[in-house]
């Protein structure tokens, strides 16, 4: 096999292995530079070998045997507090918003940061009762337990995830 033809099969393997994978994690978890992962990307969307999805100003690369909502949800699972905040709604079966803040340790504007783009994507729900209160529930559960199993983060992705909370504590206080 060619340097060429096994740079591109690596590159597609991780894509299908890590489904969601955003660019800039994509450079980091190779040892190829970014140019090439470019080139080798452009050439497997061609050949619909993975696909591409633009959301919140991250392009996304999946497999391509994902559909809209799986890739939005895998895509938004890649950060470590919304994937805990997803994790916490199938554990509680649904959950009070300032419950799931105290659970998990985060400031409420970084749930509902979470939160607005979770539900914008048909993710999380935002039920309402008779006294208007909001009970958070997770719009299809089973589709994103399994979608969640797929969702690793990279140490990269982890420490920006928490260098954001330090930052909400920081201004809470």
């Amino acid at each position: 096999m060619s340097p060429t033809n096994e740079t591109r099969r690596r590159v597609r393997e991780h894509v299908h292995t890590q489904p969601g994978i955003h660019f800039n994690a994509l450079v980091r978890d190779s040892e190829f530079a970014p140019g090439q992962i470019q080139y080798h990307i452009r050439r497997l969307l061609q050949a619909e070998e993975v696909t591409a999805e633009r959301l919140y100003g991250r392009t996304h690369y999946y497999p391509p045997i994902h559909d809209v909502w799986e890739r939005r949800t895998l895509a938004l699972a890649r950060r470590e507090t919304a994937r805990e905040v997803l994790a916490h709604l199938l554990e509680c079966e649904g959950a009070k918003p300032a419950t799931v803040a105290d659970s998990l340790g985060i400031a409420r504007s970084t749930l509902e940061w979470h939160l607005d783009r979770l539900c914008e994507q048909g993710i999380v729900e935002k039920k309402r009762d008779e006294r208007n209160r909001v009970t958070l529930l997770i719009s299809h559960p089973d589709r994103t337990a399994r979608l969640l199993a797929e969702t690793t983060d990279s140490l990269p992705d982890r420490f920006a995830d928490r260098f954001m909370r330090l930052v909400d504590e920081l201004f809470e206080e």
